[in-house]
């Protein structure tokens, strides 16, 4: 079975992925080979950030790899926060500050429009390949739900009247933005299997 490394320490991450990789490859992560770097995303776009994980991985352990990069869009905030989603309210990780700024700066709006985009980037044989997912729908006004992370409680997928945070995760790997990047890169990876 080919190893294919996932470039996040995120745990929340990789359980969404391996549910979508299944028997396909041995889904390796950072700490699996003995990456303890921190990589810092210093690009301005998903796809530099990405960029930025699969390649350095592939230029210090030569390992085939992909690294994602995640973000809410929000469109009455021009694309807020965007790049910026992890460490928006200033604290890289700390779900519940980004989410009070959202709520904060959206409370006297009506356009409530938002979506998550994904961006994998793969390097497979030394040769950069990119996949995005896209799932659009709306900023609730107060958070709803017990499950996944981040920006889940207060997103609402379109044709849904439930958060994120209130589906299973199956429910919400069968139509989140990674798992519709993902499925693009198994396609490609079992094309060249």
């Amino acid at each position: 079975m080919q190893e294919l490394v996932f470039a996040t320490n995120n745990k929340h991450k990789v359980d969404e992925v391996a549910a979508k990789v299944g028997g396909s490859f041995k889904l390796l992560t950072l700490a699996d080979i003995g990456c303890t770097e921190d990589i810092a995303e210093t690009g301005l776009t998903f796809h530099e950030n990405a960029s930025i994980k699969s390649r350095y991985i592939f230029d210090h352990y030569h390992l085939n790899c992909f690294g994602d990069d995640s973000g809410l869009e929000i469109d009455a905030l021009n694309g807020e926060p965007g790049v910026y989603s992890a460490r928006y309210a200033g604290t890289h990780g700390n779900h519940e500050a980004n989410m009070d700024k959202v709520l904060a700066k959206l409370q006297d709006e009506s356009n409530r429009s938002a979506r998550f985009k994904t961006v994998i980037s793969l390097l497979w044989n030394g040769e950069e390949h990119f996949f995005e997912g896209i799932v659009e729908g709306s900023i609730r006004t107060e958070r709803a739900g017990n499950g996944g992370f981040g920006y889940d409680p207060i997103f609402q997928p379109e044709g849904y009247a439930i958060t994120f945070a209130e589906m299973t995760m199956e429910e919400k790997n069968s139509i989140s933005h990674r798992a519709r990047a993902m499925e693009k890169l198994l396609a490609f990876l079992k094309a060249k299997a």
